[in-house]
């Protein structure tokens, strides 16, 4: 499809030519398409019309421009002749924020990609989550052999999200979530506990101002997120040896002080995560509560210039929100809002809760007229999973963003002309993980799809979960679903190869512990010898297949640095399959007189989750595979 441009519209042009390519039109002089492009700032929103060939876009701010101009191509290339519509922004800022500090550090050129799309969208910032993954000089072992960034780097992806009219805002820690740079030696001066700085330490602030100068200085954006979220380890570690208790709030504030100095003084606006400041007003000091009462000198020492971010992910209740948020307004200053598609410590995008907590807290922002929204995607535990299985979620902040109620048919249509993908493929991610025992409406946090794929099957601490349940049906059926959904001509039809191949392990592997643990105590020796040599090398072929899918997928995404944990992971699998049908067949030949690992009783991981709507939850892989130690931690510094 050609479209001429009626006039030379210079910001608008490099944009537009980036987005031909993926989006299947052509900008040229000779077009059956003419557009008209009009910028209001006094608009608030877009209005797009088009009749007779003729489209004409008015817009306030560059990104709702490539908002409407999606929404006008999308219902062009449906074959629509006539149409005029206006949509009015919600908020003034809306964005993902993305991961980049769990090992995964996306590609420059997959990042371009990302955020072609969220231009469609209608996204008008992007946070980059960067604990250690940015270039600081001075410091070479922060971020190393981590792929960090280069400030190069940072550059082109803020100048190309620019022509787009997306600000891309620098997101880091001047705290705690330190701690795979505090591993070093060469990290020592600066170490309080195992993640948190030491403070009232200068060489700690000249580290900071280090840290924030190269964090600030490839964006264009004079807001820069300095973290400080999760912090209970504050001052307990070699501060503590040094200085003696402090309370840790009096700590905070003073640092917070440090700063702002840093951040004033290179003419940078500050954000915050809120959370130390209201679980620490709270009853019990650790969570945030609906009743709690801020005290009047933690409002007092909070400074003015900083905006508090409020986080949740899990919650559906919108009272909850509403709550919290005029909690936050004790501060005297409008909180940002950060909620989350649940992509971090699974395989399995949770769209089930992450949806339902997405509505009741984007209805309550706009209830309490918050302006600034976004939505994290976490990456917890080394992540399996990628922020493309969450792009349905994305569209539904965008979709939030631009009207007062949510229409679900548009979601829909727009997640499939923006990505390509339709919604229920999207939908199948939260299939791996609502097998056979999580309840049709569970909102728990549930990860089957993790624990099952790296529990070691002599071991079997997750065996007790899955007793009784029918998973090798459910999973081969899944593992045909996708197979037969997928389309190699779609564009990011990759994605869904890992969940395919996933599926097909788990069809043998996820019930198999349970089943070998059956048939040692039933002394059944003919279906010891299937499992031992027919079904665990079957696995050990699948969970290959699997690996190979992975380590393709997590390469044409991510820089390389991060993937040797998964690498390890799945060699460590195998290498325990081969263990376990060796233990087998030596007890069959009666080298040993017993298997000492299924001798013993099988309990449930988690307790009381036999009344629970799911099958559990684990964050740390080293805690499925195996009950006994990966690494002895016992100092937190």
């Amino acid at each position: 499809m050609k479209i001429k441009l009626a006039d030379d519209y210079p910001s608008l042009l490099n944009g537009l030519k980036a987005l031909q390519t993926d989006f299947n039109f052509e900008i040229s002089e000779s077009a059956e398409i003419e557009l008209v492009c009009k910028q209001n700032k006094d608009h608030h929103g877009l209005t797009v019309s088009f009749d007779n060939g003729t489209g004409q876009i008015i817009y306030q701010k560059t990104n709702q421009f490539f908002r409407a101009f999606g929404l006008l191509l999308e219902k062009v290339q449906k074959g629509e002749t006539t149409f005029s519509f206006d949509e009015t922004a919600q908020f003034k800022t809306v964005g993902p924020m993305f991961d980049f500090s769990r090992n995964a550090v996306m590609k420059p050129n997959c990042f371009y990609e990302m955020i072609r799309i969220l231009a469609m969208m209608g996204f008008d910032s992007a946070m980059l989550y960067m604990e250690d993954t940015y270039e600081v000089k001075g410091e070479p072992y922060f971020g190393y052999m981590r792929g960090r960034y280069t400030e190069e780097e940072l550059k082109k992806l803020d100048d190309y999200a620019h022509q787009f009219g997306i600000e891309l805002i620098p997101c880091i820690q001047t705290l705690a979530h330190l701690e795979e740079f505090l591993k070093w030696d060469a990290a020592y001066q600066y170490k309080d506990t195992r993640g948190a700085l030491l403070l009232e330490s200068e060489a700690t602030y000249s580290l900071l101002e280090k840290m924030i100068h190269a964090a600030s200085t490839p964006f264009r954006s004079k807001r820069i997120h300095i973290g400080m979220d999760e912090a209970e380890e504050l001052g307990r570690g070699i501060f503590l040896n040094k200085n003696g208790y402090k309370p840790r709030f009096e700590l905070m504030a003073v640092h917070l002080d440090r700063v702002l100095q840093i951040t004033d003084q290179l003419g940078l606006e500050a954000v915050m995560w809120s959370d130390m400041f209201l679980k620490l007003a709270s009853e019990t000091g650790d969570r945030y509560s609906k009743t709690t009462e801020i005290p009047d000198h933690i409002i007092e020492q909070t400074p003015k210039q900083v905006q508090l971010m409020y986080w949740q992910y899990n919650s559906t209740d919108t009272d909850h929100y509403v709550k919290i948020i005029e909690q936050h307004k004790a501060f005297n200053k409008k909180p940002a809002f950060a909620g989350g598609m649940w992509i971090w410590n699974t395989f399995a995008t949770n769209y089930q809760l992450s949806l339902q907590a997405s509505e009741a807290a984007l209805n309550a922002c706009k209830q309490t007229g918050v302006d600034d929204v976004f939505v994290t995607l976490w990456g917890d535990d080394g992540i399996e999973n990628n922020p493309y299985t969450a792009l349905l979620g994305l569209q539904y902040y965008a979709e939030h963003a631009y009207a007062e109620k949510l229409d679900q048919d548009k979601l829909y249509d727009r997640v499939a002309f923006c990505t390509g993908i339709a919604a229920e493929k999207y939908l199948m991610f939260n299939k791996l993980d609502t097998p056979p025992g999580v309840a049709a409406d569970n909102l728990e946090q549930t990860n089957p799809s993790k624990f099952l794929l790296w529990q070691d099957i002599l071991l079997g601490v997750f065996d007790k979960h899955i007793e009784g349940l029918d998973m090798d049906s459910y999973f081969q059926s899944l593992a045909e679903e996708f197979q037969h959904s997928r389309n190699n001509k779609d564009k990011l039809d990759y994605i869904f190869d890992v969940p395919q191949k996933l599926s097909r392990v788990l069809a043998l592997k996820a019930g198999i512990g349970v089943k070998l643990k059956e048939a040692y105590d039933n002394k059944d020796r003919k279906e010891l010898k299937n499992i031992a040599n027919v079904i665990i090398p079957e696995i050990i072929n699948r969970v290959n297949d699997l690996r190979k899918a992975h380590r393709n997928q997590w390469l044409r995404m991510n820089k390389p640095f991060g993937w040797e944990v998964i690498d390890i992971r799945y060699g460590g699998l195998i290498n325990r399959l081969d263990t376990a049908s060796c233990r087998i067949n030596d007890y069959l030949n009666e080298e040993i007189n017993f298997i000492d690992e299924l001798e013993q009783e099988r309990l449930y991981y988690s307790p009381n989750i036999e009344h629970s709507t799911s099958l559990g939850w684990c964050s740390y892989y080293y805690r499925m595979a195996s009950p006994n130690v990966f690494f002895h931690v016992l100092p937190i510094y």
